[in-house]
């Protein structure tokens, strides 16, 4: 018997509670009240409204004694006063009293010695279904002694009035960490709270456990080697840790202990399907079935099929599920004893190689300039890459200064004697438009090389512009890609390439000098930063 939740001790009154229901009486509410509606095969698909994605100018964390000298204050961070945090929990909690509403207990982290309880309270039913797929789901035993370390708060349909509540505009996502509470109001995009409680990982972690917060996917091989991968969206992160010879511990959100474990934040993962084929992608393709929540979808025409191609509502739809929808996955999802790291990026410019080794400076060089490439819309057929930095490979949702988090990672690196490689997944043989994407084959081969040990002992040369160390040679893989210049027609213009990329690297990197160290200075392209001032300030 589900067990009598007491709201009042957070101001909510007069409520109808519904607590830890299972996903298909969740599902079975959002089709009766209209909020969704069933595929083919019976998975829910729901439409989250004005917000089909995050809204990062929206999300503040309280600045008190806690956050105030640790937080990396900026464009990223924005402040918002405990006394605004106040009148907006207090305007939340009078919204929703009265209302029917869904209670969700679980956890995050699941290592259990970094176990964090958390309450999610919502409005929508179907936000609680995301709530149970993406958050570890507690035993019977676990929640008859629950007791919540944070609290989540999301109600879509509350509009703060920004001037009063020192908000940007009617929504927001809210952290206070000595409150222990993330509030969310006005969207009802459901990654708002996934990424609500992983930026409070990601100053908690590290701050008062030891532990480095990375956002990266993982697996875990036969021997019992674990491989982190690291990249922005679109670099591969899913589709190269899905490995049938590998477990998955997990797609989104880990961490790395001082006892050396790999552990997955979440319970659950939430792909994109923009696209999705079963050729693809078959493991997310498969997941969607009952259970899963489908986000922002369109219907093909009179039918309850649906048209992975189309993105007239948003290139981001998505699918939440629990991760045992996945065949060949890491139970319970953590790990010992990391071996290899991948950093993936998909250069569009077709200047970096395919594979290289990185040493600990450059290593962590890379991981605070979290580089990939995006390719530009299409302008009357002009389709220059845009060089895209994400600081640690997810800036959105890191609270400290990106150094606190790369100098973690070369520490435990160096300690745990792991391999670091930078993977590009992106273009060879010229840029976007001239050269062509590195064949999916190939990177496998890489990296199935590099996990088997194949790469430790071959010979490498050093790349003149970005001192990356590339092999020589990679079973499975013709040796003419191996050093990109190789592949392009006129080597001039590679070269010409290759320092303007190098350059938007010294450039992006100018905010973190006041805090970086000689050693990861050092790990940077090797053209002087000062070559081209002339024309970028003139």
């Amino acid at each position: 018997m589900p067990r009598k939740v007491e709201l009042e001790k957070y101001g909510l009154n007069e409520n109808i509670v519904h607590y830890n229901l299972d996903p298909d009486e969740l599902q079975s509410i959002t089709v009766e009240k209209g909020m969704g509606r069933e595929t083919s095969n019976g998975t829910l698909a729901v439409n989250t409204g004005k917000f089909t994605g995050r809204s990062p100018q929206d999300r503040f964390l309280v600045k008190d004694d806690y956050t105030e000298d640790r937080v990396w204050w900026g464009n990223v961070n924005k402040p918002i006063s405990p006394e605004n945090f106040d009148y907006l929990y207090d305007e939340m909690v009078n919204y929703l009293s009265g209302k029917e509403l869904y209670v969700r207990d679980g956890s995050v982290c699941a290592d259990p010695q970094y176990k964090m309880n958390v309450r999610t309270i919502t409005e929508l039913p179907w936000s609680n279904m995301f709530v149970f797929n993406m958050f570890l789901r507690p035993d019977l035993e676990e929640l008859e002694n629950f007791e919540e370390e944070w609290l989540v708060l999301c109600a879509p349909g509350y509009n703060a009035e920004a001037k009063v509540a020192g908000t940007r505009q009617k929504n927001f996502s809210i952290l206070n960490f000595t409150r222990k509470i993330a509030l969310v109001g006005g969207s009802a995009y459901t990654g708002e709270m996934k990424k609500g409680i992983f930026s409070a990982l990601n100053m908690i972690l590290p701050t008062d456990k030891n532990v480095l917060p990375m956002h990266c996917s993982a697996n875990v091989g036969e021997e019992g080697d674990t491989a982190i991968f690291f990249g922005l969206s679109g670099t591969g992160k899913t589709t190269l840790s899905a490995d049938p010879n590998r477990k998955l511990i997990g797609d989104d959100e880990h961490g790395w202990t001082a006892e050396n474990t790999i552990f997955n934040f979440e319970g659950g993962c939430y792909a994109k399907v923009i696209d999705l084929t079963e050729d693809n992608e078959p493991d997310i393709y498969r997941a969607i079935k009952p259970g899963a929540l489908l986000e922002n979808v369109i219907f093909k025409e009179g039918s309850d099929e649906v048209d992975y191609t189309d993105s007239s509502i948003t290139q981001n739809t998505r699918v939440s599920y629990p991760i045992y929808h996945i065949d060949n996955i890491a139970q319970p999802s953590f790990a010992d004893n990391p071996k290899n790291i991948f950093f993936l990026t998909c250069d569009a410019f077709g200047v970096l190689p395919p594979v290289s080794k990185l040493t600990p400076g450059q290593a962590a060089y890379h991981f605070i300039s979290g580089y990939t490439a995006k390719v530009a819309g299409t302008e009357a057929g002009i389709t220059a890459p845009v060089p895209s930095f994400s600081a640690c490979f997810g800036s959105p949702f890191m609270p400290l200064h990106p150094t606190v988090y790369a100098e973690m990672l070369s520490k435990k690196m160096q300690d745990a004697k792991v391999n670091v490689w930078l993977i590009n997944t992106g273009w060879s043989g010229g840029p976007h438009g001239t050269g062509s994407r590195i064949k999916l084959k190939y990177t496998r081969a890489m990296i199935t090389s590099i996990l088997k040990g194949e790469l430790d002992n071959l010979e490498y040369e050093q790349h003149p512009i970005f001192g990356l160390f590339m092999p020589t040679s990679c079973p499975g893989v013709p040796k003419e890609i191996l050093d990109p210049i190789n592949t392009w027609d006129q080597k001039g213009l590679y070269v010409r390439k290759s320092i303007q990329l190098a350059h938007s690297f010294h450039l992006n990197f100018e905010k973190f000098m006041n805090k970086a160290s000689q050693e990861i200075m050092e790990g940077g392209p090797l053209i002087d930063n000062h070559h081209h001032h002339g024309d970028v300030h003139g």
